[in-house]
């Protein structure tokens, strides 16, 4: 066992036994059943609940230990099948983000542009920003308003957003910083299948032979979907694991095979894949007539540096020998210098992929999704499945990772996007706005049928003054959004309004005219949805601090303020009790029945760990398309992807070129800037940085440099450095040979320290399809500071 591995597993006991030790537990013991959520007992003991993870988008279930009304402890669910009772360091730990010492707990606002926040009431807080919107409607429309969320928001609050916006003040810009992160993955899914989300599930780990990581570091951003991986590894040795990345990490240790490749040289590799499989005939002809179709789009699209940038595709059918004479131009010998990978390991990963015997998982997360091509990325992942016909069985699917715990659950589920209605439903079908017209009880021409702003355009629309009201929820963009000093200096221009929901002081809480203390996790009723469709539910479990209220309940109290009371009047919460947290997913849950997205009923999110959907009937479906285990596919059919419509049920294979990323390294910015996270952390780092344990082990962000570019620029180990672009510069500790290490001519730095802004060098440039930020690729050199 490496010394990494092991300090790896050793921190992941200490925090295991740190989160039993809140509780005052000995490590190794396990709680009972868990409540459903009933409130602790009135002589103030140990209560545990059945709950979900605050952080990514595996959707680990945990139980939650409350004493005399606080968290007191966690421990991992060993029932609920997505991490049978393991948690990372960060899920142990999650009780103390509760309770930071400077939690938001009272709403706060500013007089005067630039001035000092003061308390403020409930009341006056909240109608002055019903005033604001109200003026801003009046002088300018329901363009002049967004709503930017949070794939960390819950089903309901996202909902709520969803029909207040769009329903009640005519407005399609509502946004969410899942935009940031899953969009291109939403588009590959679109584009690829008729529909989002993967159509895999969590057992495909468990059955694979061959896991193909493409930019995943799992072993930091998901370790318990890693440990499941490296656990099934031990006791199977045959099982393999290839590592595609830009720099060694913590997961290339465990790998079979490392492809350290180059920045935008994905596309290039995984074409050089599919020509290899077509040139050897490793392709399953009898999948491929049945239940796929070819494409091809535009190129040249441009990168979205543009304000008011538009891009639409213009899909046109080729055959499949048209697409592989596409595939002409990728043979490895030809394209092993745009990958950085040598053809002999080109091609041994087409013997992967093309062994009809051996069963393969493809696995993705950032690397591959922010990406300025990153919708064409996730379509060519895809394809390389849709070749071969692995996929729909046992071991053998392209399966993007999620991560934050409900970007697919609230975001993309719902339809939190500047286009969208939930469950797959747009805003320019005028059937999908008739049926949310039915749903909502108002006329269909009160719903907007424009596309609103994406994220990026929404606040380069706010830097503008073409919009003038911004209310964020439960994320930290001036801190997370790429290009960032012009974001910053346009949330602090006159004629701008910016209401923030948070839980503790940020980077945007700093620039905002209203703060407004949110409730955080178990102080609320929730329910999330994670990577592998499973929605799940938790109950309320303590209060929330001070006068600390939840994002729901803000966006009702504000929509009755703006003449929107009626769409949040539930006979039921009177009638019959129930929350309006419960009353909303039902109401949200209509959308979805009869659709192929059909989630689960309240009380049977209750009554278990979770279901995946669609659910039918009480059952749950553990691969889409598949008959015998989806629904929707009748007796005989096989697989039929029945949301591709257009297509007859067939996948799309899409012929996508490799196309150069808009900055590349020069004489005056030699090196690339690659930007990410780290185990400890989770984002920009505002809940982990306050649970003493976690910012101990990392606190500080660093710049990662290769040895020998280290050794060239004469840069020593914990030597203070500057890295500057185009867009500006921050000095920070060089890790040279540490925990990770990048390629030559690339260094890395992960985004959580509020303290030194990585994003005001990085490009706002997107992918045109998806309108997701490369956080990926830029050019900046480094100097001694």
């Amino acid at each position: 066992m490496s010394e990494t591995r092991r300090q790896f597993l050793l921190q992941l006991a200490e925090a295991a036994a740190y989160g039993a030790a809140l509780a005052g537990l000995p490590a190794c013991k396990r709680a009972g059943g868990p409540g459903q959520g009933a409130p602790a007992s009135s002589d103030g003991a140990l209560v545990w609940h059945k709950g979900v993870c605050r952080f990514c988008g595996t959707g680990c279930g945990v139980l939650v230990g409350v004493e005399r009304g606080r968290v007191v402890g966690v421990q991992g669910d060993v029932k609920n099948p997505v991490n049978r009772g393991l948690l990372c360091v960060k899920g142990y730990a999650t009780p103390l983000i509760l309770y930071g010492a400077d939690r938001l707990t009272v709403p706060q606002v500013r007089h005067r542009k630039g001035g000092p926040l003061v308390r403020a009431s409930w009341d006056e807080a909240l109608d002055l920003v019903a005033h604001q919107i109200n003026e801003a409607l009046a002088a300018a429309g329901p363009g002049a308003i967004g709503l930017y969320l949070s794939g960390q928001s819950t089903i309901p609050e996202g909902y709520a957003a969803l029909k207040w916006m769009k329903a009640g003040l005519s407005s399609n810009n509502l946004e969410a910083n899942a935009r940031l992160c899953m969009a291109s993955a939403v588009s590959g899914h679109m584009t690829t299948f008729g529909s989002d989300e993967p159509a895999g599930c969590y057992e495909d780990l468990d059955e694979a032979d061959v896991l193909v990581l493409w930019g995943a570091n799992m072993a930091e951003m998901h370790p318990v979907l890693w440990s499941r991986i490296t656990d099934r590894k031990a006791r199977q040795p045959f099982v393999k694991v290839v590592d595609i990345a830009v720099r060694r990490t913590r997961t290339t240790e465990q790998a079979d095979l490392f492809l350290p490749i180059l920045p935008q040289g994905d596309l290039a590799l995984a074409n050089a894949v599919a020509h290899c499989l077509v040139r050897d005939g490793k392709i399953d002809r009898a999948f491929l007539a049945a239940h796929v179709a070819f494409k091809a789009g535009r190129t040249g699209l441009g990168y979205g540096l543009e304000d008011r940038f538009s891009f639409k595709d213009e899909p046109r059918p080729i055959t499949f020998e048209e697409y592989a004479a596409f595939l002409a131009d990728y043979a490895p010998d030809k394209v092993a210098a745009l990958a950085g990978v040598a053809p002999a390991q080109i091609e041994e990963l087409a013997r992967l992929y093309g062994d009809p015997h051996t069963r393969v998982v493809s696995l993705w997360t950032m690397g591959v999704n922010q990406h300025t091509r990153g919708t064409w990325m996730n379509n060519l992942l895809h394809n390389l499945h849709l070749l071969t016909g692995k996929i729909g069985r046992p071991g053998c699917t392209s399966l993007s990772l999620t991560g934050q715990p409900s970007a697919c659950g609230t975001v993309r589920e719902v339809g939190v996007a500047c286009n969208r209605l939930p469950a797959d439903m747009v805003t320019d079908n005028p059937e999908h706005v008739k049926k949310a017209a039915e749903i909502w009880r108002v006329p269909a021409d009160k719903i907007p049928t424009t596309p609103g702003y994406d994220a990026i355009e929404m606040f380069r629309a706010l830097d503008r003054g073409d919009l003038r009201f911004l209310w964020i929820q439960c994320t930290n963009p001036m801190q997370s959004l790429p290009n960032a000093k012009r974001y910053r200096e346009a949330m602090s221009k006159p004629g701008r309004f910016i209401v923030v929901s948070d839980v503790y002081p940020t980077e945007t809480t700093r620039l905002a005219d209203v703060v407004l203390p949110s409730a955080m996790w178990v102080e609320k009723e929730g329910y999330y949805g994670n990577t592998e469709r499973r929605t799940q539910h938790w109950h309320k479990m303590v209060e929330p601090p001070g006068e600390a209220r939840t994002d729901l309940w803000q966006i009702v109290e504000v929509a009755r303020r703006t003449g929107c009371a009626h769409l949040f009047d539930f006979p039921e919460t009177r009638d019959k009790g129930i929350s309006l947290e419960q009353a909303l997913y039902e109401e949200y849950r209509r959308f979805t029945l009869g659709t192929g997205k059909d989630v689960a009923s309240h009380e049977e999110l209750v009554a278990t760990r979770g279901l995946r959907w669609p659910v039918v009937r009480g059952r749950e479906t553990r691969r889409r398309y598949v008959e015998g285990e989806d629904p929707y596919v009748q007796p005989g059919e096989g697989i039929r992807f029945y949301k591709n419509t257009k297509e007859d049920g067939r996948a799309i294979i899409w012929a996508r070129p490799y196309e150069p990323p808009p900055e590349v390294p020069d004489r005056d910015y030699p090196f690339w800037l690659c930007t990410g996270r780290v185990l400890e952390h989770w984002h920009t780092g505002s809940l982990t940085r306050r649970v003493p344990q976690l910012h101990r082990a990392v606190p500080r962000a660093f710049v990662e440099i290769h040895p020998e570019d280290a050794e060239a620029l004469g840069i020593a180990d914990g030597a203070r450095t500057r890295l500057v672009s185009r867009r500006g510069s921050i000095v920070l500790t060089a890790s040279v040979s540490g925990r990770s290490v990048p390629r030559r001519g690339l260094v890395f730095v992960p985004f959580f320290d509020e303290a030194v802004l990585v994003n005001l060098l990085t490009l706002d440039a997107t992918c045109p399809i998806s309108r997701e930020p490369d956080y990926k690729k830029c050019a900046v050199r480094l100097e001694r500071a």
